[in-house]
């Protein structure tokens, strides 16, 4: 009596449960299509499948074509369509950013020990040199396809483009002046192995970023520099006395040397005047004799009297034209005066 009302409560629950059923199979179910409807399904299918050959490279990267795993075109930044999937597949490496690679430092980040940075100079000196390569890539499809390990192959290339350039260049060069020279050095010699085996790799710069000599020397060798540095400071101040004494020294030479040439044309020119005065006077002579004679000897006498204080004149009458007396007024002294007669003197007890 109990158990009667719950049959048709069961019966409901299993009839809407296979009323469910049957819908979510209706709804699995493929819908019936026509000709047409197929048509256009496949058309649907062929333009999504085509549409995966639409690749767009980014302004820093390079688009890679690859057709069945090989490389068959490089691509520049912009939207491109290559055949779609599988058959074509696009990479795109990142060709401007610029990568850095440390010389000395092995491939798992550890410090490479001494002797594997110790290198040979052109004079056979021993020295230690640590250098960051910066680089980037310059073909994509050259750097992923033309070497199997690109970074391991330009680890390679820059330590012996390095250790070449240091072995004909002298220690005291590459700790000093000629530091920025070894560099671009080996930054052309590194970049010309890298251009010969195709590596798609442009080396942006080359930084020497440790040069030392071996520890176990280093005391000795910096005494050396030190010796050297004081070298160059007294060949520095020998050259800078040079510079400042010949200058002065050559401007004394020329100085003294025109004042010569001056002398020389002021003698010159005054013995041709004397001579050509000469001249003058010896052809009066030979016109006039007893003239100039006379003459000549007037201004003798004159020139003579002049530097004369006393004159002698002959009072015999026999010199020739009337003559005045001649008084030196000058050289007559004023009679001196006596001196003051002295008081006598008072004797106290007299």
């Amino acid at each position: 009596m109990d158990e009667a009302p719950e049959q048709p409560q069961d019966a409901l629950e299993d009839a809407t449960d296979d009323s469910a059923k049957e819908k979510f199979l209706a709804f699995l179910k493929p819908p019936r299509l026509d000709r047409r409807g197929w048509a256009l399904l496949a058309g649907l299918v062929v333009t999504v499948w085509l549409s995966t050959g639409f690749y767009k490279v980014q302004p820093d990267e390079q688009g890679v074509v690859l057709r069945f795993g090989a490389w068959v075109a490089t691509t520049t930044p912009g939207l491109h369509f290559h055949l779609p999937w599988p058959i074509d597949t696009a990479l795109f490496p990142k060709i401007t950013q610029i990568r850095q690679m440390q010389l000395g430092v092995t491939a798992s980040g550890a410090v490479g020990g001494a002797r594997e940075k110790q290198m040979l100079t052109g004079d056979e000196n021993i020295l230690e040199a640590d250098a960051a390569i910066l680089w980037r890539i310059d073909d994509a499809g050259k750097y992923l396809f033309n070497v199997t390990e690109p970074e391991t192959a330009l680890r390679i290339a820059a330590e012996s483009a390095l250790r070449e350039v240091v072995s004909h260049t002298p220690i005291q060069a590459v700790l000093s002046d000629k530091r920025s020279e070894v560099a671009q050095e080996t930054q052309d010699l590194l970049q010309g192995v890298l251009d010969r085996e195709g590596a798609g790799i442009s080396i942006v710069q080359v930084q020497l970023t440790r040069v030392d000599p071996p520890s176990a020397v280093i005391d000795a060798f910096n005494d050396v520099q030190r010796a050297r540095a004081d070298q160059e400071r007294a060949r520095n101040e020998a050259q800078a006395y040079t510079n400042d004494i010949l200058p002065r020294a050559r401007g004394e030479a020329v100085r003294i040397h025109q004042d010569a040439e001056a002398y020389k044309a002021q003698a010159i020119n005054l013995a041709q005047g004397e001579a050509g005065n000469y001249a003058a006077i010896y052809r009066s002579y030979a016109q006039s004799p007893k003239v100039i004679s006379w003459r000549l000897y007037l201004e003798a006498m004159d020139a003579l009297l002049r530097k004369s204080s006393r004159v002698i004149l002959d009072s015999s009458g026999h010199a020739a034209g009337p003559l005045a007396p001649y008084l030196p007024l000058s050289e007559i002294k004023p009679p001196q005066a006596p001196p003051p007669a002295s008081a006598p003197a008072t004797g106290g007890g007299k």
